[in-house]
């Protein structure tokens, strides 16, 4: 099968659409809680937005499940980052030897934790707790040429969908993804700029800590690249020219997420940038989606504007590796048990605002 039938039969894929008509009974269960009328804020939302994603009033998060990509970035020979490209191998030993910052947050939260080598430059030995999924050994350099082809990022979208479908057979409802990729930042900013037609250098931040002078050099790199690309508005030609292979597995992995009606954390940037392009396959997929936090990036601000998204959390933070989703988490959990464990007033033998 060639990339055009696999990109046809990837648009196709079935969102189931939430069923609005329970919202009153949820709002109304919520309402009949041991407390004032919206009194718990946000937390109220987000438990009716559990609740529609289960269609149920008894909603029940089960065997909570992070995936966490790792790959490198041909644009980092265009010194488009504070680090070099190898911290990306780094950082995956890192994860490995449950030293990073994911590491400890799962673990606080009883979260369960993959790490996935979707393209790392390097090659992992006896490494049990590497999931390998490697596309190549990172992208190619987008400054110069197609960062992906059609058919390695068609591969690694059909990646990530197959990864999440082995997690929701294994019970999972609710999961989260993280990244790790020096350089990601940069196709980031470029997909951001693209899929939601906002000015590049709006976009464009720190990433990883760069200095004014490096910020600048990024800038300059990016709108060059950006220039030398084709100006094709189709989805899968912008993934492909300015995306990574861990982003294009997230983008699968949130689409196959949605379509098996799991409930979708949401971290920073470069994970929202991946959903900007499986909102283009089916925009029916923001209701399946909780935004854990604000990242600091700017053009994280930009794309929840654009959304109409709230973050949950605005710690200023901007590590990625899917830290703000872990840390909002517990929130999701208090949300799903206040709608399930609080009692009624009845239940209470509470007696209600006169």
């Amino acid at each position: 099968m060639n990339w055009k039938e696999n990109y046809r039969l990837l648009k196709k894929i079935l969102i189931p659409k939430l069923d609005h008509r329970l919202l009153k009974k949820i709002e109304e269960k919520i309402n009949n809680k041991t407390k004032p009328i919206g009194s718990l804020g946000k937390l109220e939302e987000i438990a009716k937005q559990i609740a529609l994603i289960q269609n149920s009033l008894s909603p029940k998060i089960h065997s909570p499940k992070f995936l966490v990509f790792a790959s490198d970035h041909g644009i980092t020979d265009a010194k488009v980052s504070a680090y070099p490209k190898e911290v990306t191998y780094q950082m995956v030993m890192n994860f490995l030897n449950e030293g990073a910052a994911i590491n400890v947050f799962c673990k606080q939260h009883s979260i369960g934790l993959s790490i996935i080598d979707a393209g790392v430059d390097g090659e992992f030995i006896n490494t049990e707790n590497l999931v390998s999924k490697k596309i190549g050994n990172g992208t190619r350099n987008f400054l110069l040429e197609r960062a992906m082809t059609r058919e390695e990022t068609l591969e690694a979208i059909q990646t990530g969908r197959e990864l999440v479908r082995k997690e929701s057979f294994s019970g999972t409802n609710i999961i989260g993804f993280g990244e790790m990729g020096i350089g990601n930042s940069s196709s980031a900013s470029v997909l951001t700029s693209l899929f939601l037609n906002i000015p590049l250098k709006k976009c464009i931040g720190k990433g990883t800590g760069l200095s004014p002078k490096g910020l600048t050099r990024k800038n300059f790199v990016l709108t060059s690249a950006l220039k030398n690309r084709n100006s094709s508005k189709d989805p899968l030609d912008i993934l492909s020219n300015f995306g990574g292979y861990e982003i294009a597995m997230i983008a699968g992995g949130i689409l196959e997420a949605a379509s098996r009606r799991m409930v979708i954390l949401i971290d920073g940037s470069i994970v929202s940038s991946a959903l900007l392009f499986a909102l283009k396959i089916n925009r029916k997929i923001l209701d399946y989606c909780i935004f854990s936090h604000l990242s600091a990036e700017p053009m994280h601000s930009l794309i929840l504007s654009k959304l109409g998204k709230f973050p949950i959390l605005n710690l200023e933070m901007r590590l990625g590796e899917g830290t703000g989703a872990a840390l909002a988490f517990p929130i999701i959990q208090s949300a799903t048990l206040m709608l399930t464990e609080m009692s009624s007033f009845e239940e209470a033998k509470v007696s209600r605002k006169a």
